[in-house]
């Protein structure tokens, strides 16, 4: 663990959390690339196997570079927040190869056939596929409604002994639908239910769902956190130490689903600059959704921060700011939608989001291909949808980019 000082601002946890003085005296973390470790002997080697001793052992057991990135996160997603006891909350955090991986180590390490998982609409469509196209295969069974109807999830959890996981994603991707993390954390503690939340959208900067108890929180490492789109990485943060440390570990570790040095080091540099860069990303979708709300080729805007977004209060209430992420429907449908992106001359047409850089997709046909019509439209995921991630490039070029695609 790392020294720290439990009255730092946010962005000096940024910076700072999560590093400990190397022996060399180097300023930064260095890249350990190194696939095993030594010992001075046959019994400190014993000792460090059977956790008597600190050290490493093997890459995909830990790493120093991985672990500074998996302490920053954990302490970014306890920041200003107290135990029981009053004292600041401890974490555990995890580095996966990638926000998939995460979730996978999530589930599996917590559920097993004959289970269920209880999740909602509107989900990420890799996702919303692992859950309803693999985990059957190996027993383990979806059950998704709307969570914004609280009587009908509690309803469904007290009919069926069988749900143990509750999932979530707030913002959901890409209709930014928000889910109300209080009354749900409150419900799956009610009913003994493990609570996760995908909090990938919203950063530890606007959103920090352990505030209501939840069980753990998961992030693809690749969006924002990095934020500068050089490196594919996911993070599991869990309340429970004890069971981070042993049953969630262990499946992390048999699964194979570990980070690598270098992407962690990248992860590490991203995130000194994460609260600035969020500040900029934050402003700059403000000022889009606000333009994209007036537009005559555009029906429809979801962003939060408008009166218009039906959880607009909601997320006013659990979130510090309406955040990066937007979606609108433009009108003509997928031919164009087609077009629009085809016009982008500044603006960059790829999948991911969180980067310096202005990205924008066409969900019906890339990340929802694999989710059918009839489902996407229940989802609120049209022809016509374009989701984007407002980066940080002048304001003025983006809207004009924006206005001669449209």
């Amino acid at each position: 663990m790392s020294d720290y000082n439990a009255s730092w601002g946010f962005d000096t946890f940024c910076i700072r959390g999560g590093h400990t003085a190397e022996s060399n005296r180097a300023h930064l973390t260095p890249l350990y690339a190194s696939s095993t470790y030594t010992f001075d002997s046959a019994e400190q080697s014993i000792n460090v196997f059977k956790g008597d001793e600190k050290g490493y052992i093997y890459g995909r057991w830990g790493n120093p570079t991985i672990n500074e990135a998996e302490e920053k996160i954990a302490l970014l997603e306890a920041f200003s927040l107290t135990d029981a006891s009053g004292n600041p909350l401890q974490l555990k955090a995890i580095l996966h190869s990638s926000g998939m991986a995460a979730l996978c180590t999530m589930i599996m390490g917590n559920m097993k056939a004959g289970q269920k998982l209880l999740t909602h609409f509107s989900l990420y469509g890799g996702t919303h596929e692992l859950v309803e196209k693999i985990l059957p295969n190996f027993g383990i069974e979806p059950v998704i409604i709307d969570f914004h109807d609280l009587d009908k999830v509690e309803a469904a959890v007290k009919a069926d002994k069988s749900i143990t996981l509750l999932h979530l994603e707030t913002p959901a991707n890409p209709t930014l639908q928000c889910i109300d993390l209080e009354a749900l954390a409150s419900l799956g503690k009610k009913y003994n239910l493990t609570v996760c939340v995908d909090n990938t959208f919203a950063t530890p900067y606007l959103q920090q769902p352990f505030k209501y108890e939840v069980d753990f929180v998961m992030h693809s490492t690749t969006k924002f956190l990095n934020g500068h789109g050089t490196a594919i990485g996911g993070i599991l943060v869990g309340r429970d130490i004890e069971k981070m440390n042993t049953s969630i570990t262990k499946t992390h570790r048999l699964f194979g689903g570990n980070s690598n040095a270098f992407d962690a080091f990248l992860l590490t540099n991203g995130l000194r600059t994460f609260g600035l860069r969020m500040e900029r990303h934050c402003s700059n979708a403000s000022q889009v959704a606000g333009y994209l709300n007036n537009h005559t080729g555009v029906a429809h805007v979801n962003y939060l921060g408008l009166d218009n977004h039906p959880d607009h209060a909601l997320a006013q209430r659990q979130m510090k700011h309406p955040g990066a992420m937007l979606s609108f429907e433009l009108k003509g449908g997928f031919d164009a939608a087609i077009r629009f992106m085809n016009n982008l001359k500044m603006c960059t047409n790829a999948v991911s989001l969180g980067t310096c850089d202005t990205l924008l997709s066409h969900p019906a046909s890339t990340t929802h291909m694999g989710v059918s019509r009839e489902q996407r439209l229940k989802f609120g995921i049209t022809d016509g949808l374009i989701r984007m991630s407002v980066g940080f490039e002048n304001i003025n070029d983006i809207l004009n980019d924006l206005e001669q695609a449209i």
